[in-house]
């Protein structure tokens, strides 16, 4: 029987009190209490501090450190090599909505199984706190992963504070209970170089406007983002479910025996199957 010592990873490196160590505790958490075997999943990042976190968790995992942005078309390849594989993505706000942007979208556009976590601190952490795409910055408009997410076509998206376990453990394994891509932003506070008053990404902020919802569809999700957005509000919670497209392994009908499965010979058709095939395009 496993015990919540199977799931844990390697020390943290990241500076104390970073909120991405919090979600590390509720990812470790949420996995245990779901009963998810480690071995079957395979957790990937891109650059940044929230990268670091896949090495925190499940040690026994299958891992992989993609470079920055390209997340999500690893973790598309990963799925398709391997359906039985939990896919965890951990990014950044960087990593996601600046270099990322494209990938991200293209990932929700083609439903890949898997979740989706955005450490989202506003800030470049790993080289001294730039500001990325989700700071609202008064210069220019800040991007909503959420919103961006619902309407790009994202069936399963939720917003999470790292200092609220209550709320994002439960959203985690819901996410993994998912057949589709499952994204969830969660405001993880950078002790560094966002924790200062003003920001919209500090402990405090949070604390102040995080308003807990659960909207009921596409429609009031969006109207809820922007309306809490105008009021200066952080909104968190399940906003928006409602599984009903293709996965993309349905979409590509793809054999339910994992790609890395088959041997040459299934690989390799025989001259007159070759020949059927190419006639089809003649």
């Amino acid at each position: 029987m496993s015990s919540i010592q199977d799931y844990q990873g390697l020390p943290s490196t990241l500076c104390t009190g970073c909120g991405h160590d919090s979600v590390t505790q509720h990812i470790i958490k949420a996995f245990f209490e779901a009963g998810i075997d480690p071995t079957t999943v395979a957790k990937l990042s891109g650059i940044g501090c929230s990268s670091k976190t896949t090495a925190y968790f499940m040690s026994t995992a299958h891992g992989f450190n993609s470079i920055h942005g390209r997340m999500a078309a690893v973790a598309t390849g990963a799925k398709i090599a391997n359906r039985n594989l939990c896919i965890v993505g951990i990014s950044g706000d960087g990593d996601t909505a600046n270099i990322g942007l494209g990938g991200f979208i293209h990932l929700i556009r083609r439903n890949v199984p898997m979740i989706y976590i955005v450490e989202n601190n506003g800030v470049y952490g790993l080289t001294k706190g730039q500001f990325s795409a989700t700071a609202d910055a008064d210069e220019l408009p800040s991007i909503d992963i959420c919103k961006l997410a619902i309407e790009s076509g994202c069936e399963f998206v939720a917003r999470g504070f790292s200092g609220d376990g209550k709320q994002l453990v439960p959203i985690i394994k819901e996410a993994i209970l998912h057949p589709g891509t499952a994204v969830i932003d969660v405001v993880s506070p950078c002790v560094a170089y966002a924790n200062y008053d003003g920001s919209t990404k500090s402990y405090n902020y949070i604390k102040q406007h995080n308003e807990k919802t659960e909207p009921q569809n596409r429609e009031s999700a969006l109207q809820a983002l922007e309306e809490s957005h105008q009021q200066g509000q952080i909104l968190t919670g399940l906003l928006y479910r409602a599984p009903q497209r293709k996965s993309l392994l349905e979409n590509l009908q793809l054999p339910q025996t994992p790609l890395r499965d088959f041997n040459r010979a299934d690989l390799a058709p025989s001259r007159d199957t070759f020949a059927r095939w190419m006639a089809r395009f003649r």
